[in-house]
């Protein structure tokens, strides 16, 4: 009798272990910067948010070939706010002018658009195969999208919080470099 009573308890122990286990596992508990593929069976690739609240992508014009930098912030409610546009060329495809209440300045041969506010929950991005080479910029850091996520793939960025599983089987873009 003793040694049935044993027995169940430790069944019930190994079935609460295994349980907690798994709701650890798929609790959202890391806010991340996702760069999630879409009509892809690839990974998720990912950049940790602690502190910091600011990353730009930067990604070479494919017609004028020059440097065109998007800077933006994470907002109080997770999402991504546009703040600053930079760019070499007005060629097809840039703006000539900023926007109402925004600022346009020309400094040192580029031109700056400032004080934007343009507020979204996600945005896509179509990682180039030629010649755009999309990088990610990060507490001064850049990182190019291509050693992390398949050139030519689309993906979804936003901001959300990562499970423990999702980081596990998906790739840290701080760690791939």
């Amino acid at each position: 009798m003793k040694k049935r009573k044993l027995v169940q308890l430790i069944i019930i122990l190994v079935i609460c272990f295994v349980f907690a286990i798994t709701i650890i596992a798929y609790l959202p508990i890391k806010q991340a910067i996702v760069f999630q593929p879409i009509l892809s069976t690839a990974k998720l690739a990912f950049i940790p948010v602690n502190d910091e609240s600011q990353f730009k992508i930067k990604y070479t014009h494919s017609i004028h070939l020059t440097d065109v930098v998007e800077s933006y912030r994470i907002t109080a409610n997770q999402m991504i706010q546009q703040y600053e546009l930079m760019y070499e060329d007005f060629s097809i495809g840039m703006p000539s002018n900023a926007e109402e209440g925004e600022t346009f300045e020309r400094k040192n041969g580029k031109y700056y658009i400032r004080n934007m506010k343009r507020v979204f929950p996600s945005f896509y991005l179509r990682i180039g195969q030629v010649r755009s080479n999309h990088r990610v910029m990060f507490k001064n850091k850049e990182y190019q999208l291509a050693r992390s996520i398949k050139p030519g793939s689309s993906v979804k960025v936003e901001i959300r919080k990562l499970t423990f599983y999702e980081q596990w089987k998906g790739v840290n873009i701080l760690d791939s470099f």
